[in-house]
């Protein structure tokens, strides 16, 4: 394989010191490896005077890259200083720093003791090209193991209760106040500031490279497409979008972030004051909604841990440290965990409408972060807000939501109000509650100042304008469109939900079909074929124009609904064209009346002991006897005209 400036990638094979076995890196530059410890010693061997680190880097080692493209210019702008300036050309840029390593061994010493310190190190082995560490869990975690497995037999509360129970919480004087963070990860082909693809499931540490890692001496430069999908995701949130906009850098300690701070944007975000429009499902009351959107910015991800079963260690994953994320930030409008939901789900359906994000939750592309406060009804002032995490669908995001609504009015009404504070919570599937991680840090914590090593972001309006005029429909446009067509709510919310099942429902009718059949056909027998096999309306064999083709050939009596179901499943698995189907397996509906008739006299006349209980009053059978002509004609009579035909002669016979 080569890499982008003709380098092609080293394969570096070292031994394992802990394993004995081979410890391979497919990347010229040292990585954390993760190598499973031995079981750490005993308490007193761990002391602060005998904390050690070991950083080893080949002196010779060195990368240089050259820029995929150039869409980037620099100038100095009268009284601004630098700026980041982006023109029509939106290709993505990917791009590393020239690096050289000869001085860096002493400060990777000191970095990794900055990294390590304030954390018990067990295990640190020394290689060429590795630093390992594992880290003790604290008695928090324990703590919140503990309380977790002591509640897990709580029964899980069903979506529509928890709806009941948040509209009885006016009835007891209160009223919750809702507001989501929200963190989309992007779809782009490398990293936000590196030129480190990045692709879910991956080797632990084989997508990383000195910048992600937050390596000494190295320089950050920014991917065009991030700001691309960022002036995307606003505008379809009706935002007012930043022409001038900077990085910062927020201040936090954490194992999996390297660098010890995060390149985010504070107080100029590249998107603000926007809305987002949305209609809640008729099974929990229907309705339109609209919520605000505070912000939109751009920001990196960092790394991952991985805990062990035990809890006695985890190990640090930098393949994702650097992916591109854009935190969406909406106002405290939400008031029950159904609108929540629907909001994230919401947000969902336009990430993926718009191609900036698939938005899978259970990869963490989407990832929903909730602040919950209850006040009494009549009061301005919010409540002490608690922040909720750990939560995987959107489900559990109405559940989480419910349930603290419920445990903070019950604090209320106990007079324990004071108990309320201000920390992040997680949510435990198992036992369906909230539990205490950590207080919430404030704004001051993060020392937010200035990213130094990035340029302002300057967008020309012509810049905004051409991504504007190349947005696709958004779902909210559809849902009124199909709405206007005459289709239910229930059908609308359907069909919009999912951009490609939309995209086939309006192709479909380009055809020529009825707006109604065609949206009853892909609610009905498709989407149970798409269920049932696990499969997506682009990977079936049925196309819009066949589709089409069988609803009119039912419509017009050439073939029966039944025949068409048939029809449909063959189409759906093995593809081919309505005709060729009905030709090859004679399903020509039957709309002859002689022969019709024909059929009922002998079914008549082959059942007379249910003739006679028709005759004595049990009309129902009638059904009975629609149901062996149906059998004889081998589904092909046409329904309409046997029922016809049927009733005239029992009508005779009785």
């Amino acid at each position: 394989m080569r890499r982008r400036g003709g380098e092609k990638k080293k394969h570096i094979s070292s031994i394992n010191p802990l394993t004995g076995g081979p410890s391979h890196i497919l990347f010229p530059t040292p990585l954390y490896p993760l190598i499973p410890p031995p079981p750490p010693p005993a308490a007193p061997a761990f002391s602060p005077r005998r904390r050690s680190t070991a950083w080893s880097v080949d002196a010779a080692s060195s990368l240089s890259l050259t820029p995929a493209s150039r869409v980037w210019s620099q100038e100095r702008r009268g009284g601004r200083g630098r700026g980041l300036h982006l023109g029509s050309n939106r290709t993505e840029v990917c791009f590393q720093a020239n690096l050289g390593f000869r001085s860096l061994p002493a400060l990777g010493r000191t970095m990794a003791l900055t990294l390590l310190r304030g954390m018990r190190t067990p295990v640190v082995a020394r290689r060429n090209a590795c630093l390992f560490f594992t880290t003790l869990q604290t008695p928090l975690l324990s703590r919140f193991t503990t309380r977790a497995e002591s509640a897990r037999a709580a029964a899980p509360k069903s979506i529509q209760l928890a709806t009941k129970e948040a509209a009885e919480q006016k009835a007891q004087g209160f009223e919750a106040v809702i507001g989501i963070e929200t963190h989309v990860q992007l779809s782009t082909v490398t990293k936000a500031f590196c030129s480190c693809p990045y692709s879910y499931g991956s080797q632990p540490n084989s997508t990383v490279c000195p910048t992600c890692m937050g390596h000494p001496g190295t320089l950050p430069v920014l991917n065009a497409k991030v700001v691309e999908c960022a002036v995307k995701l606003g505008l379809a949130l009706n935002c007012e979008i930043a022409t001038t906009s900077k990085f910062d850098r927020k201040q936090y300690f954490y194992p999996d972030l390297p660098k010890g701070y995060q390149i985010s944007q504070f107080d100029i975000p590249i998107a603000k004051e926007g809305y987002l429009d949305l209609d809640l499902p008729v099974e929990f009351g229907g309705g339109h909604r609209r919520f605000g959107v505070t912000r939109v910015h751009m920001e990196e991800d960092a790394g991952k841990l991985l805990h062990s079963e035990s809890g006695s260690y985890s190990q640090v994953d930098l393949n994702r440290a650097g992916v591109p994320l854009l935190e969406i930030v909406s106002e405290p409008d939400m008031r029950t965990g159904i609108e929540a939901a629907e909001y994230g789900a919401e947000l969902q359906r336009l990430v993926r409408y718009l191609g900036v994000s698939n938005g899978n939750m259970q990869e963490g592309s989407l990832r929903c972060d909730v602040n919950v406060s209850v006040r009494p009804i009549g009061q301005s002032n919010f409540g002490t807000k608690v922040e909720i995490k750990n939560m995987n669908s959107f489900s559990a995001i109405s559940r989480a939501i419910d349930y603290e609504i419920s445990r903070q009015i019950l604090l209320h009404k106990e007079g324990q109000a004071d108990q309320i504070v201000q920390e992040t919570r997680l949510w435990d599937e198992s036992s369906q509650k909230t539990f205490t991680m950590r207080k919430k840090e404030g704004l001051a914590d993060y020392r937010y100042f200035p990213e130094p090593d990035l340029p302002e972001v300057v967008l020309t309006s012509e810049y905004i304008d051409e991504i504007q005029n190349s947005m696709p429909e958004l779902p909210e446009a559809k849902r009124r469109r199909f709405e206007n067509m005459g289709l239910s709510m229930q059908d609308v919310l359907f069909l919009a939900n999912d951009d490609n099942v939309a995209r086939f429902f309006d192709s479909t009718l380009e055809h020529g079909a009825d707006a109604k059949l065609a949206a009853n056909w892909i609610m009905g027998d498709i989407a149970a074929y798409l269920k049932n096999e696990k499969l997506s309306i682009d990977e079936i064999k049925l196309t819009p124009l066949e589709l089409s083709e069988l609803i009119a050939s039912i419509k017009n009596g050439t073939i029966s609904g039944k025949i068409g179901k048939e029809i449909l499943i063959e189409l759906i698995a093995k593809g081919g064209t309505v005709k060729s189907v009905i030709e090859e397996k004679d399903l020509v509906q039957i709309a002859d009346p002689a022969a019709i008739e024909a059929m009922v006299d002998q079914v008549l006349a082959d059942n007379p002991k249910q003739l006679e209980q028709y005759r004595s009053g049990k009309t129902k059978l009638q059904g009975f006897f629609a149901g062996q002509v149906m059998k004889a004609s081998k589904g092909k009579a046409n329904p309409v005209l046997l029922n016809k035909i049927l009733g005239e002669k029992l009508k005779a016979n009785s």
